[in-house]
This record gives structure tokens, C-alpha cells and sequence, in this order.
């Protein structure tokens, strides 16, 4: 009920008369061992992603050409 509705800990554990933090500690154990049940991104958290993943891209392209640069004039120098 937690995993899959917007319900909260301390509701669902309301309803069946039991801790919350008990049942906070089984649902924190769940998604340890189950990581595959993550929330998939919504629509502007994947596109943040792709920005991200193409201004990485950008950067290591110009770091590449920032040490083939530095060792140039590195050699130039002696």
C-alpha cells in the first residue's frame, strides 16, 4: 500500500493498528533489496538528464583538447 499508492507510512500503519516506525523499517528494507522498484522520471526529470548527459559530453570533448593543447606547447618548450 505504501510501495504503490500515494498512502503514507504512518496511514497504512494507522489502518492495521501497528508502529509506524515498524512498518517504516520493513517498507526501507524492501526497497534496499529491491532497488528495481524505483519511480520512473517524469518527463522534465528525463529531459535534465539528457542536458546533463550532453553537456558532459561537451566537456570531456573539450578537455581532451585542452591536454592535446597543453602537451603541444608543453613540447614546444624544450
Amino acid at each position: 500500500m505504501v510501495l504503490d499508492g500515494p498512502r503514507t507510512v504512518a496511514d497504512v500503519a494507522r489502518e492495521f493498528g501497528m508502529n509506524p516506525t515498524t512498518l517504516g523499517s520493513w517498507v526501507n528494507m524492501h526497497k534496499a533489496t529491491h532497488p528495481e522498484r524505483e519511480q520512473p522520471l517524469s518527463g522534465p526529470e528525463r529531459a535534465r538528464i539528457k542536458e546533463l548527459e550532453r553537456e558532459n559530453a561537451e566537456l570531456r570533448e573539450k578537455l581532451a583538447f585542452l591536454k592535446k593543447a597543453a602537451a603541444f606547447f608543453a613540447s614546444e618548450t624544450r
